[in-house]
This record gives C-alpha cells, structure tokens and sequence, in this order.
C-alpha cells in the first residue's frame, strides 16, 4: 500500500481532486489517500492557508498530489505553492506539454518537456520595496560599487543564481532525457545580457553537457527560443530554464496543445513530490461541476510514473486521450462549441475515462 497525501485546495480543487483520486484508483494501484488542506477556505478556521499537519503529512508520505489553491490576499504568504516548493526543496518543476487528438489548437504533435528551477532567481523572493530605509541603504550602496545609477525611488529584486542548483537542476534534465529517451536538451537563458547570473547558468549548462555524450545539447536565449517554439516547435525537446524563464515558457507551451486545462505539472526533490494542475481554483465555477478534469489526472499520471507504476500510467492517459479523442464524454472547454449542450461535467467525464481503463 503507497501512502499519498491529497491535498484538496480550495475552488474546484475539491471536485477536479475527486476526480482525479477515482481515476487513479481505476487503475489498480493500491494507495492509501491522506487528506490534507490548504488554501482559502481553511484560513479563517485555523488561521493559516497552508496548515503545519498538511506540510508534515506530504513530508511523511513523501508524495502528494495537489489540487489549486488560491493564496489569500494581504497575508504573509507570497505564493502556498512557492512556499510548499521552497518548505520542501523540491527544486525540479516539471511541466510536460503534449498534444492529444480532438484539442483545439493551432499545432498538431507537440511533444515538449519544460524542466524549470524551482528555488532560485527571481522567485527566491528577496525583494526591497520602495522607499524603505534598508532599500535606500542598498540603493545607496550600489550606487557607489557601478556605473549605473540606481534611483531612489526604485523597488529591487534580486536574482540569484548558484552553480549547485545550476547543476542539479540541469543534470535532472540530462537524466530525464536519458530514461525516458529523449534526444536533446537546450539550455535556455539571457547570457548575453545577465552575464554572471544566466552567464554562470551557461557556463555550468554546458559543463553538465559534457557528462551526457549520448544526449544533444544546445542553449537558445529566452526571447528567440520564444520566437522558435511558436515557429518550430518540432525541434525540441527537453528544455531546461531557471525560474522565471521557465514560468513564462511552460505557460507558452501550454498555449499550444489547448491551454492549462492539459498541462499537467510535478514539483520534484530529494527527499518528495508534489503533483498538480498548472491552472488556478477557479473560484467562479466552485461546485458547479463543470471544470475540465484532464490537467490533474495527467498530473496523476505524472505521479504514478514517479512512484514505478509504468503501465498504470501508460492506461490511464491512453484512457484520458481516448475520451478527448472521441469528443463525446467531455467538459464545454474540449467541445468544438464551447457552447455545445452535450458537454458533460466534471464527475462524468472521470467516468468516461475510468470506463476507458
């Protein structure tokens, strides 16, 4: 029996996680659910949006699988899925954008591997804001050590960028590529402006590279590899970014295979994982029953992948594919018209695929 926590966020975290949870075990795969919140909707009842019991039960289980959540305004959390991220050094965000038969989109055969760093750059959160005195200070400082001037009235992000987690993050990249055999890796970054922050990514990039003779390394910098994903798509393959890149490129990627409701996502360390929907909670269709289930069961997928369960996973996304392929069983958003009185909900369309299992 695998123990995974199940957080259920908050919006339709609880309806796309049910869904999720029941097509999982459809497959066979024995796994002992411990649920877990997080989100809104537990704020005002124990005073935080992310609960220290749900923290510990995804560092006991060592897996979860994620619903959205919807991080409260005007509390001390910047992001409950950065903090999760950062809480529990799952360094790795892997975002795989695939297309699947009877998607609307403008491209056909996307098959692409977004590996973004998860714990550095502008997400690691150091940040002065404007006006304050140890903002001034640092301004101050920094006027007297360059050349360019900084004004007083600016706000400061710092981006920091270290050869370790250079390092693991592009070999976790190069090692993704190899079992599950892909051919090349490109190194995306923006060296020829940042030269000692995506410079020092570069350079450890490429010296990564060396130790994966089999695996055909190239780097593109972030604005042009933007261009060719929309022109080209068809030359790539895995693509390794820093954080920030990263979030924007994987959305990027999302756009053209139909959007988030596919895009499934993985937030990977050492020591655990967490699996989730790239989309929001959607608050506006809380309890309806009609939001598009797909992009958390992929993130199922995703993770019984991680846990070993190959073929499970092979038949729950030929079973997910199969219904989307077919039309007829699936949420407004995967009609031709959105409009289209023969969309099904949220529940249904998890029993047309369990159906398929």
């Amino acid at each position: 029996m695998i123990k995974v926590t199940l957080i259920t966020g908050d919006g339709i975290g609880p309806e796309i996680a049910e869904a999720a949870r029941r097509c999982i075990d459809a497959t066979g795969v024995a796994i002992q659910w411990e649920t877990a919140e997080a989100g809104v909707d537990v704020m005002a009842r124990l005073g935080t949006p992310l609960p220290e019991a749900t923290i510990e039960s995804v560092k006991k289980n060592g897996v979860a699988l994620k619903a959205p959540i919807t991080t409260p305004v005007g509390t001390g959390f910047r992001s409950i899925n950065v903090y999760l991220r950062q809480s529990l050094d799952l360094y790795v965000c892997l975002r795989p954008c695939k297309s699947y038969k009877g998607v609307r989109s403008k491209y056909q055969d996307i098959d692409l591997v977004i590996v973004r760093e998860n714990t550095e750059d502008l997400y690691a959160g150091i940040e002065y804001a404007k006006g304050q005195g140890e903002t001034l200070e640092l301004i101050d400082w920094l006027n007297k050590h360059s050349k360019r001037k900084i004004r007083p009235d600016a706000g400061i992000s710092i981006k920091p960028i270290s050869v370790t987690a250079t390092d693991r993050i592009v070999r976790f990249a190069f090692d993704y590529a190899r079992k599950n055999g892909r051919k090349k890796v490109t190194s995306v970054h923006k060296a020829n402006i940042m030269k000692f922050s995506d410079g020092l990514w570069l350079e450890v990039s490429r010296q990564v590279a060396k130790d994966y003779p089999d695996i055909e390394f190239e780097d593109r910098i972030v604005d042009n590899m933007c261009m060719q994903l929309v022109q080209k798509p068809e030359l790539y393959d895995v693509l390794v970014l820093p954080n920030l890149y990263g979030d924007i490129v994987s959305d990027l990627c999302a756009g053209l295979v139909g959007g988030l409701g596919l895009a499934p996502g993985a937030n990977i360390g050492e020591k655990g994982a967490t699996f989730e929907a790239t989309h929001g909670s959607a608050p506006k269709y809380k309890g309806l029953n009609k939001v598009n289930p797909t992009a958390l069961i992929l993130s199922g997928v995703l993770m019984l992948r991680h846990l070993g369960k190959i073929s499970e996973a092979d038949r729950l996304e030929n079973a997910v594919a199969a219904v989307i392929a077919e039309g007829r069983k699936v949420t407004y958003d995967l009609k031709e018209n959105r409009d289209d009185p023969t969309a099904v909900g949220t529940s249904e369309m998890a029993d047309a695929i369990i159906e398929h299992l």
